[in-house]
């Protein structure tokens, strides 16, 4: 992702623990973790909210896998031979096909704030990982001209929760139904957070 802008230090700090979870999903999403990143994972420390009990529960699925195996996993899961066991994009959670309006109206917005999906990825905007990068850029006062609200209740809100779930519950998930059920519980709070008065 081309990224303009740089980090506001005025930022409030709930904020951006909120965008350090969507890149952290984002990444995740993007690509399978290097064995780096896995040992990272092993660190998280979590607690007794629904929110700490999923981020525990990564740390342990990143301490049972490696680097190979979440590899050929990521594989089954998002490619795969022909297709993959989950197709994580807008526009098939929310029309069945690809490449659909949410793709045409998430590009849009996109363009307004001068985002653009970055040179030689060829996946299209409205993957979840590129939404979930996305998310934190705006959490993180990277972008601006757009809420992140706002960005969350057009792009994600609809249909990210359900996505989540589908990998949670993906017959080739081990690290990543640990992966799912922390943006569940992520875009779960999002939503309560915006429901609020």
């Amino acid at each position: 992702m081309e990224r303009p802008g740089a980090t506001s230090s005025a930022v409030d700090p709930l904020d951006l623990e909120r965008a350090r979870l969507f890149a952290l999903l984002g990444r995740l999403l993007s690509a399978p973790p290097d064995a780096e990143l896995l040992a990272r994972l092993q660190g998280l420390q979590g607690d007794g909210t629904p929110l700490g009990r999923a981020l525990a529960a990564l740390a342990e699925a990143a301490g049972r896998t490696d680097a190979a195996r979440v590899e050929r996993e990521y594989f089954a899961l998002f490619i795969g031979v022909g297709r993959g066991e989950l197709l994580p994009y807008a526009s098939y959670y929310l029309t069945g096909f690809l490449h659909e309006r949410p793709l045409a109206e998430l590009r849009a917005a996109l363009g307004a704030i001068g985002v653009a999906r970055a040179a030689g990825v060829s996946e299209p905007e409205d993957h979840l990982g590129f939404c979930c990068e996305v998310m934190a850029g705006l959490l993180e006062s990277r972008f601006h001209g757009l809420a992140a609200g706002d960005f969350f209740a057009r792009h994600l809100a609809p249909w990210a929760g359900r996505c989540f779930a589908d990998l949670e519950g993906a017959e080739a998930a081990a690290f990543y139904r640990a992966a799912g059920a922390l943006g569940r519980r992520v875009i779960e709070i999002e939503q309560a957070a915006a429901a609020l008065p």
